[in-house]
């Protein structure tokens, strides 16, 4: 058996190979994190819907009053981060599994995160002039 056949002999223990954490250096990050934010949309999934069903056959006035609320204020701004972020991540993925040409996934990984921070920050915008009564 020549030398290249080998493997290569080592001091550190599986646990210590495993935390390198591969060449991309970040491990599993992104799986925890997209599990937390759809844990955090299911959590906020009833109060909502609830929101939405109250806005049903309201007027602007009456729908500016509702989404006036600091309670309801702070549901949708929880809400919206969590799907931002859990649509970035998820759009991520698919982008690093199935676009093979480094430069266009260069590309389509930046306007994934600037469309992602668009939407959120659009979207909090308009719950935040909403809640100020501006």
């Amino acid at each position: 058996m020549s030398t290249a056949d080998t493997p290569k002999r080592s001091m550190r223990t599986p646990l210590g190979r495993v935390r390198n954490l591969g060449a991309a250096h970040s491990g599993t990050s992104d799986f925890w994190r997209q599990r937390l934010t759809a844990v955090a949309m299911t959590l906020l999934m009833i109060p909502v819907l609830v929101i939405i069903m109250m806005l049903l056959g309201r007027n602007q006035a009456g729908a500016k009053q509702i989404l006036g609320s600091l309670p309801v204020a702070i549901i949708m701004l929880l809400f919206i981060v969590a799907s931002a972020w859990h649509m970035k991540i998820g759009m991520q993925v698919v982008i690093e599994d199935y676009v093979h040409n480094e430069k266009l996934k260069l590309i389509s990984i930046m306007l994934n995160n600037f469309f992602a921070a668009a939407v959120a920050l659009a979207s909090i915008y308009a719950i935040l002039q909403l809640s100020s009564g501006v």
